[in-house]
């Protein structure tokens, strides 16, 4: 993605949110090997940086360097994202608790 912006905002935000995006994929991907007592605190972190990612994107499009309707797609796909990795995060808190 950061190829698109600016040559002067490249390698800052630009090359921060391709950093993010793989790093979001490297924790998901590395949890689902892991046993569900270790798969949760990946997930919280996988989470955790997808919220980072988002504040970084929107404020590439607040500074013009990401189209409307590019920041439109990826903000709903990354919604998407999320929804996914918390319902996976929340249905391991399930399995993990105990019973009452």
């Amino acid at each position: 993605m950061h190829r698109d912006f600016p040559k002067t905002e490249r390698y800052g935000i630009g090359r921060r949110i391709d950093n993010l995006f793989l790093e979001i994929l490297e924790l998901s991907f590395t949890a689902s090997y892991l046993p569900p007592e270790h798969k949760i605190i990946l997930l919280g972190k996988a989470i955790s940086r997808l919220d980072v990612l988002k504040f970084f994107l929107q404020l590439a499009w607040e500074n013009k360097l990401v189209p409307n309707e590019k920041y439109i797609n990826l903000s709903q796909k990354l919604e998407e994202i999320g929804r996914m990795l918390g319902g996976w995060k929340r249905g391991l808190d399930k399995k993990l608790s105990p019973s009452k």
